[in-house]
């Protein structure tokens, strides 16, 4: 299928030509599914969704875990050209209350009874038991593929929402072949390959990144319910890829089976989500010989760029723009930057989401003028096209007149050795407008640790105005479910740290 495919995504995650006995997803207990067996439970989950009225266009919400059943249930809502709608099963009833009375969903998939508004629910258990199919299908075995335009919505993805109300990002089905096709080239993905998903279903990285690609080019899958980093690391010499984000990649290096000898047989390591440490780059290779392949996307773009799989994968970088996309640099005075000059990273392409659901001002102000996407992140792109994110555009503090990137600043405390991971964020200052703040999470074994050396280990790296004016150490940074700190939590915490 080709970049630009007007059809259903569903076909080219499940073609037709593939083998019915090809082993696809392998469970938590054990057990292989071939594809015949998953286009079985699809056409069986689509009849049902469709004997409850579901039509095209229609919204299918999901607070379920992550399951071979509800694989196919996002499956089966593609295929017959409803919206899958995802929610996190962490989510309190306040929470979802918001989501669904915004996409407004015909039907909302559970995995038990809940009180929730503005949808009717139906169950759906892990081993597929529940109300969604008790009554069976007046339908056939093979349900119709449903025709869909390259622009039409295949799914909704509400952003986390820290800054304000979450908001629904439509993703299209030409978004999601997009993604797939490209990465599952650039990383030359086949049907040799298995991949270990340990990654949630309710987010772009676990099911658009690495589902929808492995499904694309027939590659095999362990699932993995829930992360555990023995687990994980024992499973590895059975899978030739693995995806990640750092904090899992940081979980396994404290196990000391992770080796070498146990990765010999992976061909690929990824990090996304969140941003990948130099030091956490460097120690992953020095364990287990491997260079962490790091690329990068957005919610509202699938994927963006990547390190190439041939070639040096640069710790610090996301490496490079994926074909078909164009990607700028752009100053706040609409001119484009030039060669390593920080300004906004913008991208325009098929990557690209149709908007914000019922949001439309807001959309419109999300883009250029000229139809580029406008990410929020600070970036530089050097003289070989590498791109550099050096932070979100809402995180650059500005100190006595002085830009500060936080990633810069970051990188450096990383590499103390008692950091195990840091935030540097601004809050009010009375004197400089903003004080740069750094709030670091320590390795296990540094109760030792002196701020008063860290700021002067800073200042021999980084110019005056960058270094922290105060460090805090916390038990542990505030993280999303993929690991992700959440700098508006530590600004709030942290607010009146200067207060005289």
């Amino acid at each position: 299928m080709s970049q630009n495919d007007q059809g259903n995504v569903f076909r080219r995650l499940f073609p037709d030509e593939r083998e019915d006995c090809a082993p696809v997803i392998l469970d938590d207990a054990g057990r292989w599914w071939n594809r015949g067996e998953l286009e079985t439970v699809i056409n069986r989950l689509a009849g049902a969704l469709l004997d409850r009225g579901i039509e095209a266009g229609d919204r299918v919400g999901a607070k379920i875990e992550k399951s071979v059943y509800a694989l196919c249930l996002y499956l089966a809502t593609l295929k017959i050209g409803a919206v899958w709608l995802p929610i996190n099963p962490g989510y309190t009833k306040a929470e979802v209350n918001v989501l669904l009375s915004d996409a407004q969903p015909k039907v909302l998939i559970v995995a038990k009874p809940e009180d929730v508004e503005g949808a009717t629910c139906a169950t759906m258990a892990s081993d597929g038991s529940g109300s969604l199919t008790a009554s069976g299908t007046s339908r056939g075995c093979d349900i119709c593929l449903v025709p869909r335009g390259s622009g039409d919505l295949a799914a909704i993805l509400y952003t986390s929402g820290t800054t304000g109300s979450p908001k629904g990002a439509m993703i299209t089905h030409g978004n999601l072949g997009y993604c797939a096709n490209a990465l599952g080239h650039a990383w030359k993905v086949s049907a040799e390959d298995t991949l270990l998903h340990v990654l949630p279903m309710f987010h772009a990285h676990g099911l658009f990144i690495a589902a929808n690609t492995m499904l694309a080019f027939g590659g095999r899958m362990l699932f993995v319910a829930k992360f555990d980093a023995k687990q994980v690391v024992e499973l590895l010499p059975n899978v030739t890829i693995f995806m990640g984000v750092p904090t899992l990649y940081a979980r396994m290096l404290a196990r000391e089976r992770l080796t070498r000898e146990l990765c010999r047989n992976i061909r690929l390591f990824t990090s996304g989500s969140a941003p990948l440490s130099s030091e956490l780059f460097k120690e992953f290779h020095l364990r287990t010989g491997h260079s962490i392949l790091e690329r990068y996307g957005m919610t509202e773009t699938t994927i963006i760029a990547s390190n190439p799989l041939a070639g040096e994968r640069v710790p610090g970088s996301v490496g490079f723009a994926l074909p078909g996309l164009t990607v700028r640099v752009l100053r706040s005075d609409g001119h484009i930057a030039a060669v390593d000059e920080v300004a906004e990273l913008i991208v325009k392409g098929p990557n690209v989401f149709a908007g914000y659901w019922n949001l439309p001002e807001r959309t419109a102000e999300e883009f250029t003028p000229e139809g580029y996407f406008m990410t929020r992140d600070l970036a530089r792109i050097d003289g070989h096209g590498r791109i550099w994110i050096v932070g979100r555009s809402k995180d650059l503090i500005i100190t006595g007149g002085y830009n500060v990137y936080p990633r810069e600043v970051e990188n450096s405390l990383n590499e103390i050795v008692e950091v195990r991971d840091s935030a540097v964020i601004g809050v009010p200052h009375p004197d400089f407008g903003e004080g740069v703040v750094a709030v670091v999470e320590l390795n296990e074994a540094s109760a030792s640790f002196d701020g008063e050396s860290a700021l002067r280990i800073l200042a021999t790296s980084l110019a005056k105005h960058k270094v922290p004016k105060l460090i805090f150490v916390v038990p542990s940074l505030p993280r999303n479910a993929m690991g992700k700190v959440q700098k508006g939590e530590l600004r709030k915490s942290f607010a009146n740290a200067f207060a005289c």
